[in-house]
């Protein structure tokens, strides 16, 4: 990926995020996209901290959407590689946290969200937090 891809990637992404647009983030990842994050392991916990396919990472998502509504990334930096793009950003929280995201042309078919080990909780991510569904 070239650096002024990289860094236009990067920028929608974050604005998908920044805007809770579920479907425009999605549109970043391939179908068979495989996804591993710590926060997982709290969300889906069957998952063991990895999410198959885009049917799930949307399931999975849309759940850490309704549980951190106040979710607001901004780029630190962005990183590329041959194969891959790494986007290192803080979250909602001031928390320090890097995308590893491997593409296949302009889609991402595998990503790894990893934290800065700060000695707090995953990504600011509390698990116990119940937030009542909304409708």
């Amino acid at each position: 990926m070239k650096p002024d891809d990289a860094q236009a990637f990067a920028v929608e992404w974050v604005e998908a995020w920044n805007a809770h647009d579920l479907e425009l983030i999605l549109t970043h990842f391939s179908d068979s996209v495989t996804f591993s994050s710590p926060v997982a392991t709290m969300i889906v916990p069957e998952s063991g901290g990895v999410i198959q396919g885009k049917a799930a990472l949307r399931d999975y998502w849309r759940e850490g959407l309704r549980r951190t509504p106040n979710l607001r990334f901004a780029i630190e930096g962005v990183y590329v590689g041959v194969e891959a793009l790494v986007i290192n950003y803080r979250n909602q929280d001031g928390r320090l946290v890097c995308e590893v995201l491997f593409l296949d042309g302009t889609l991402v078919t595998k990503g790894l969200g990893t934290y800065l080990d700060d000695g707090h909780s995953t990504g600011g991510f509390d698990a116990s937090k119940k937030v009542p569904e909304t409708r």
